[in-house]
């Protein structure tokens, strides 16, 4: 008899099998719900202790306010590290030690080993506070989980104060370096500052009382120097004695035509007498003397009283100008001589002073580029001493306090973290109830899978048989027994002996077997 091939996607087809070997699952859900109770029994619980944490920037040596971080890449820079510290072998290990080794420890004198380090290693976290990305805020989370409330929050403590004294000593090392390295900067800047102060001094020292002179001329914003003044005025003053000197040869030439002909002096102009001011009066005086005879002259008789006491008064005029016109020659004479003397005097100071501007242009770029070498330097070396005080400061600043300020006390909760009893008993409920399916669906028979009848099932199971044996067997044709129900004592033999079939038969399905394989008998109906 052929039955229609079910689908075990079906839940009828499904819960039939499950009908079928319903101990195999019940088992298999038995054992792994009693491993779960006893896992809840018996596992210890798992605490987490929560330290509030806040990391500040260094007090000195920042552009910022102190303390203050100066953007959120210094300050994911600097969690970081600390993140970093945090499961180091070094600090883990000290704050093992710190805190000791547990109750149930087996070896507390090899306390503490590397596989200790490497459990609390795991169990530690950074973490960022709720609902904020990691490097944003000032403030983070130090997590550790033990299985002991007490002992994780001594972990927690002890944790946070190494980190606080292995960044300290960080900041402590690294400010060191760069003590060291300064240090070498200042006596390399102290070298180089030296040799160019040797260098400028020694070009100062050649060009002497010059030297305000050339500092002038480095002035972008001076335009004039006491040199370049003196030349100046030197040059004026050689212009007013060269013309001076002009006024006077052609002042000397008109005298000495005058005392020859007093009358060249009466025609001569008025400026060239300013330097004789006695010629000038003698000339005006015969000027008047000769204009008072012609008027006398036009009244009166030539041998008049008058008209002769003026002509001897024009002629003591005119002899007192020709003995005046011989001194004011042999001044003039001697006043040229000094004004010769003068001006080569002049002249040969102009060419000094236009000597020493042209020397000093010569040294203006070479003091120039020493001067700014030297400042430059003396620059590098304010600059150096000024960072290796920085880095003093952080050292000293590194011993005697921490960038990481504690917040409050470690916060171990009131519940342990780990899974309660009664959802690690249904959760092994419900994994023995998939563990158990999973198993029937894995063992059953192939037919009995595929939805064929338990009846087929032994019909192919006989044939086997016999083809083994190499016998023909008839097929059993007297009427069934009446059904009988599978939980019938009687069926319990039967179905035990078609077992290693590959699964329990109701009475009807166990004759049929037995009726094939040649084992059925009056005795055992009976």
């Amino acid at each position: 008899m052929n039955t229609v091939p079910n689908s075990l996607s079906e839940p009828r087809e499904l819960g039939r099998l499950l009908l079928v070997y319903w101990r195999r699952w019940t088992t298999v859900t038995l054992l792994v719900t009693a491993t779960a109770v006893a896992y809840a029994l018996l596992a210890p619980k798992t605490w987490q202790a929560s330290q509030a944490l806040i990391v500040r920037n260094e007090a000195v040596g920042g552009e910022s306010e102190p303390g203050r971080l100066h953007g959120a890449e210094d300050l994911k820079s600097i969690q970081e590290t600390i993140m970093e510290l945090a499961k180091s072998h070094s600090v883990l290990k000290a704050t093992l030690l710190e805190v000791g080794p547990p109750a149930d420890s087996k070896r507390p004198s090899a306390w503490p080993t590397d596989s200790d380090v490497e459990d609390l290693q795991n169990s530690v976290k950074i973490a960022p506070p709720k609902g904020v990305e990691f490097g944003t805020s000032e403030v983070f989370y130090l997590e550790v989980r033990d299985k002991d409330r007490t002992r994780v929050s001594q972990l927690n403590s002890a944790l946070s104060h190494q980190l606080q004294l292995d960044l300290q000593e960080i900041r402590n090392a690294k400010a060191q370096s760069m003590i060291e390295e300064l240090n070498k900067a200042v006596q390399v800047a102290q070298s180089d500052l030296q040799a160019a102060t040797v260098q400028l001094t020694a070009l100062e020292k050649e060009v002497g009382s010059d030297l305000p002179e050339l500092r002038a001329l480095l002035d972008a914003n001076s335009s004039d120097t006491s040199l370049r003044r003196t030349v100046s005025e030197i040059e004026n003053e050689l212009r007013q004695f060269r013309g001076t000197e002009k006024a006077n040869r052609q002042l000397l030439a008109l005298l000495k035509e005058a005392l020859a002909d007093p009358t060249r002096l009466v025609a001569a102009p008025n400026r060239l007498l300013d330097s004789q001011p006695a010629l000038r009066r003698l000339k005006e005086g015969l000027v008047d003397a000769q204009l008072r005879t012609a008027n006398l002259q036009g009244r009166m008789m030539d041998d008049h009283p008058e008209v002769i006491s003026a002509h001897e008064a024009e002629t003591q005029v005119a002899d007192r100008l020709h003995a005046e016109l011989s001194t004011a020659i042999r001044g003039l004479e001697s006043e040229l001589s000094s004004d010769a003397s003068r001006l080569e005097m002049l002249e040969k100071q102009r060419k000094n002073a236009a000597a020493r501007l042209t020397r000093l242009a010569g040294l203006r770029a070479t003091y120039a580029n020493l001067l700014s070498e030297a400042t430059n330097r003396a620059r590098l070396l304010d600059r150096a001493e000024q960072n290796l005080t920085i880095a003093r400061s952080d050292s000293a600043s590194a011993r005697a306090a921490s960038l990481i300020a504690r917040v409050d006390a470690p916060n171990t909760g009131t519940h342990p973290i780990s899974l309660g009893g009664a959802m690690i008993v249904l959760g092994g409920l419900l994994g023995g109830l998939i563990t158990g399916f999973g198993i029937v669906l894995l063992t059953a028979p192939a037919s009995v899978a595929a939805g064929a009848s338990p009846q087929s099932v032994s019909s192919s199971s006989a044939a086997r048989s016999a083809s083994a044996t190499g016998k023909t067997m008839a097929p059993y044709a007297e009427p069934m027994p009446p059904p009988v129900t599978p939980s019938a004592p009687i069926c319990e033999p039967w179905s035990m002996t078609v077992a290693a079939h590959g699964s329990r038969l109701n009475c009807t399905q166990a004759l049929r077997v037995l009726n094939e394989q040649g084992k059925l008998n009056t005795a055992t109906v009976s």
